[in-house]
């Protein structure tokens, strides 16, 4: 147990309302979930730009970049895929303190860790966004050779062939990747979005 007696949480001057009014829209995390291949990241970078394009203030967490630097030391065992979604769960709320809305594109596999992370914040400051797509879908994308290597044995653990993914029993918003085109997929991001009013209106 690490002792925090000696660590006091020290209060901004600027508060995330500040922040928000000066963006011009309220912040908030929409958490993508779903298997390799599943367009997680091409579905967070496509909702970021149309986002971008109206003036708002925005970042992407993806999962192969965010292994790249605070994850780095993490490998793929349940315990470190654990570690790797509580770490992106607390930088996504900083980020939404910060005023900016966040889009994590992470398969982040097991129910409880998307749960705890959805704890960290209040209920509208939390979008669980589910890119449901059928595994042979995926399988056949396989852009990175990622599902040919994990069948052949290269790749221990991974989602979806070797170790479970756990789909989302209640999301806020299913996506359909596999079925629908890009354009539509960002559009019912959008659309949600306006639901929860975080954008302004036009």
């Amino acid at each position: 147990m690490v002792d925090r007696s000696n660590i006091i949480w020290h209060h901004a001057l600027i508060t995330r309302s500040a922040r928000q009014k000066m963006n011009g829209h309220r912040s908030l995390v929409v958490w993508f979930t779903g298997l390799s291949g599943s367009g997680k990241s091409t579905l967070s970078h496509a909702v970021e730009q149309r986002l971008h394009e109206i003036g708002c203030r925005t970042l992407v967490l993806d999962g192969d970049n965010v292994r790249h630097g605070l994850c780095g030391d993490l490998g793929f065992s349940e315990d470190d895929r654990s570690e790797n979604i509580r770490r992106i769960g607390e930088m996504a709320k900083l980020l939404t303190e910060a005023g900016v809305i966040t889009l994590t594109a992470f398969i982040s596999p097991f129910r409880a860790d998307r749960l705890r992370a959805r704890e960290l914040f209040a209920p509208e400051d939390f979008v669980e966004a589910y890119c449901r797509c059928p595994l042979e879908v995926c399988e056949g994308r396989d852009v990175k050779g990622m599902y040919r290597r994990a069948r052949a044995g290269e790749i221990p653990d991974f989602t979806g062939i070797s170790s479970p993914y756990e789909e989302p029993i209640t999301p806020d918003l299913t996506v359909d990747t596999g079925r629908l085109s890009l354009e539509q997929c960002v559009d019912q991001v959008i659309a949600c979005l306006k639901d929860r009013g975080v954008l302004p209106p036009p």
